[in-house]
């Protein structure tokens, strides 16, 4: 025994390296949060855990980054969590349409189910570190929406590996134009598609908002991002190791959820002070969106997409919130 001791004090293990790919621009604050929690990862493991990331899209979009995964080419991505919709559908919870009102319902519904999430999606293979805000998606175009008729009108682009982003838009009888989220910038550009669905972070982040002329002031849906890591890859590392990433990367993750919401409200009016007019519904007009989000949500419901009892729990939370701050 003390033989064996001695040959593994001379020959350690081998590091491992994650890698990890992602859309964000390199040099974003995305990256260099993650990166961040990469070096303190390295030190506190003596080196035996490292982090090599592809930023800015160089390993496709998300659905090749899943398949790169998938043959062990990639360990990770920070990707959306629609992304990963096919191996936990309930995880799109949150993108439902129009179902929030404020941040504040946000946080209140998020202090409550979020672990859930973070659960299902390590019970379907993945292993995460926190929900990450995406932010708010509004309707960003180069032609006023102020209704749904006039939304009909355009060339809608939905994200090609989002089955719920698809399903939602038909509800409302909308044709969208499928397109890997990497070829949105240059769709605008060329008029392939002259409106999209984003938050305003995302849109100045994607250079999206150099190609549109108006928000619609309706927010559509929610949605957050994950660095998410193939499960079977994470264990390739000592137990202790990986303690040591989740409880770094979990840490990483949540200072870049707060971050995201701060730029958020910044982005938002950032996209007014460079002349992006924003449009307004009246109460009538709003009425009519909510018909079509109420629509496309039994849809996605009966279609077997989100679970009846993850849209009923979602329910009660925001329903016990409105409650608890009704008249103030």
């Amino acid at each position: 025994m003390m033989s064996i001791a001695l040959c593994l004090q001379a020959f350690p293990l081998q590091a491992f390296n994650f890698k990890i790919a992602t859309l964000a621009p390199d040099g974003s604050d995305w990256m260099n949060r993650m990166r961040a929690g990469a070096v303190e990862i390295s030190e506190k493991t003596a080196n035996r855990v490292g982090f090599k990331f592809y930023p800015g899209g160089v390993m496709g979009d998300d659905k090749a980054v899943l398949r790169k995964i998938r043959v062990g080419q990639l360990h990770g991505g920070a990707i959306p969590g629609g992304s990963l919709s096919s191996f936990y559908p309930d995880g799109q919870i949150y993108n439902m349409p129009l179902k929030f009102r404020s941040f504040g319902e946000i946080d209140y519904v998020r202090e409550r189910m979020d672990k859930l999430l973070v659960d299902g999606f390590e019970q379907s293979g993945f292993v995460t570190f926190g929900l990450t805000e995406g932010g708010m998606a509004y309707a960003l175009s180069k032609f006023p929406a102020r209704t749904v008729p006039d939304l009909r009108k355009l060339k809608v682009w939905a994200p090609d590996n989002d089955r719920m982003a698809l399903e939602i838009l038909q509800a409302f009888n909308i044709n969208p134009i499928p397109l890997p989220i990497g070829d949105v910038l240059t769709g605008l550009q060329t008029g392939l598609i002259d409106t999209i669905a984003g938050s305003p972070i995302a849109a100045i982040a994607l250079q999206w908002h150099n190609q549109i002329r108006y928000l619609t002031d309706v927010p559509l849906m929610y949605f957050y991002a994950v660095l998410a890591i193939d499960q079977k890859s994470f264990k390739r590392i000592s137990e202790a190791d990986r303690l040591i990433v989740r409880q770094v990367m979990t840490r990483i993750f949540n200072e870049i959820d707060k971050k995201n919401r701060e730029d958020n409200v910044l982005a938002f009016a950032a996209l007014q002070n460079q002349g992006i007019s924003i449009i307004k519904p009246t109460p009538d007009e709003m009425q009519d969106w909510k018909h079509y989000a109420l629509e496309s949500t039994e849809k996605l419901v009966k279609k077997g997409i989100i679970s009846t009892r993850m849209l009923e729990l979602l329910d009660t939370h925001i329903s016990a919130y409105r409650n608890q701050t009704a008249g103030q």
